[in-house]
């Protein structure tokens, strides 16, 4: 399955009510939206035709979230579903991760692109292949390690994969206090020391079995409702497709496969 049918079928799924987007491109993702909608980037270039109400920000990620409403645009200021596929460096795209967190619920969704390079060349920091992701992998692995109560979930998606992150926890304020420790990770020099789990992509879920989690039905009930949302809660919504390790860590894999 094709990144963009995957992040297609989860606005279906999802129904959210608000969706952000860093790295706007062409608008090959942007088009997918039908509700309020921001989408950030430096040197944006729109051909494809964008049938939501959306702001185009013309301008980095760290300069939107450090706006004193960077949501003003939207008609709450929550993000339900959020898609990074901005700067290809992982420092970037951890701080895109940040400051999208500080608007969500538990009940909202942010995704990874371009998060299974295929290769070392592919991941290199210093592009020099036409394909290219970058270190951005690591971005993922740094939520695991500081992280733990989010539910990170690598998907075995065409070309480059993405990485699923559930139940997010806007009380960080959008610090990760780790984060300057963290950068002596990120800035490692070409080639990179890819994990053998990334190219092989050994523990990358099926995208279409995730996709068939009664969860994402859930998602927009749990928006609804006046209890407080927690990880634990959406943890056991999404168990069908989790497994023993709850979606902790290093899920136990579905049968991974491309298409």
């Amino acid at each position: 399955m094709h990144r963009h049918e995957f992040l297609k079928t989860l606005h279906q799924k999802i129904k959210p009510r608000t969706y952000l987007e860093t790295g706007v491109d062409h608008g090959q993702s942007l088009t997918l939206s039908r509700v309020p909608s921001i989408g950030i980037d430096p040197d944006f270039s729109v051909n494809h035709e964008l049938i939501a109400d959306i702001h185009l920000a013309r301008t980095t990620s760290d300069e939107f979230f450090a706006r004193k409403n960077p949501l003003a645009h939207l008609p709450i200021p929550v993000l339900d579903l959020a898609f990074i596929d901005g700067m290809h460096l992982s420092e970037y795209a951890l701080r895109d991760y940040l400051g999208a967190e500080r608007f969500t619920t538990p009940a909202s969704v942010i995704v990874f692109d371009d998060m299974l390079p295929r290769s070392i060349d592919e991941a290199a920091r210093h592009r020099h292949t036409s394909a290219w992701t970058g270190d951005v992998y690591k971005a993922a692995q740094a939520l695991r390690d500081f992280c733990p109560e989010l539910i990170v979930l690598e998907v075995d998606t065409t070309p480059t994969g993405v990485v699923v992150v559930l139940a997010p926890n806007a009380s960080r304020g959008g610090v990760l206090p780790e984060y300057d420790q963290w950068l002596d990770v990120a800035f490692a020099p070409d080639p990179q020391d890819v994990p053998a789990e990334i190219l092989t992509r050994s523990r990358a879920m099926n995208p279409e079995k995730l996709l068939s989690s009664a969860g994402w039905g859930q998602l927009s009930y749990l928006r609804r409702r006046r209890k407080p949302v927690d990880a634990a809660t959406v943890r056991a919504a999404f168990a069908d497709v989790l497994g023993p390790a709850g979606g902790s860590g290093s899920p136990a894999p579905l049968t991974a496969v491309s298409g």
